[in-house]
């Protein structure tokens, strides 16, 4: 099986009073997307996180017949509270044509820091997985925190930004999702958006 090039499929999400960046990894293979969104996969937790911390309704975000998340009511609330989204790979290669982090291949990262130059307000990137953590910290020279943790780092406008390392949503990540969502309501806490 050859194993191809993808660059990323969708645009970053970056409204403009964005104070929170979160970075995955890399999407799933469009074949498990329910939206043309980030975290598409009704596998992934990240959106039942964010409908448990805000709404006490891990299901909050899908769609009434449950087979998709609602993109439309995720976009308003994400601008709402300020939070942009992208990945920080831009072009991988899938070793087992899957989502998992520990088969990807990042032929490209994501150039992080003009990204942030994009959204002023923000003061915190938050990566949703190790993989994503590592590739973040690398481009920072910094060392991952610990999961739930954070490390500072400044920009070359002098702004200070805070480095996030969040447990990943995926099921595979041996967490309960009330666990995961305190890990994060903490984060959001900090950050002020909860």
């Amino acid at each position: 099986m050859e194993i191809t090039v993808e660059n990323h499929p969708l645009e970053p999400f970056l409204p403009d009073e964005s104070r929170v960046l979160m970075l995955g990894s890399f999407p799933p293979p469009k074949a498990r997307w329910s939206m043309d969104f980030f975290y598409p996969n009704l596998q992934n937790d990240m959106w039942r996180i964010f409908g448990w911390i805000f709404f006490e309704n891990k299901d909050h975000f899908l769609t009434a017949d449950g087979k998709r998340f609602d993109q439309v009511r995720l976009e308003a609330f994400l601008r709402e509270k300020g939070v942009a989204l992208y990945d920080t790979a831009s072009r991988v290669r899938r070793l087992q044509g899957n989502a998992a982090d520990k088969f990807l291949e990042i032929e490209k990262p994501t150039d992080v820091k003009a990204l942030l130059m994009q959204i002023p307000l923000c003061q915190a990137v938050v990566t949703t997985g190790q993989k994503a953590s590592e590739t973040l910290c690398q481009q920072f020279g910094v060392e991952p925190p610990a999961v739930g943790h954070h490390v500072s780092a400044v920009l070359s406008d002098g702004r200070a930004v805070r480095l996030w390392r969040m447990p990943s949503s995926s099921r595979a990540y041996p967490l309960k999702l009330e666990k995961k969502a305190a890990v994060y309501a903490e984060m959001l806490r900090a950050e002020h958006l909860l």
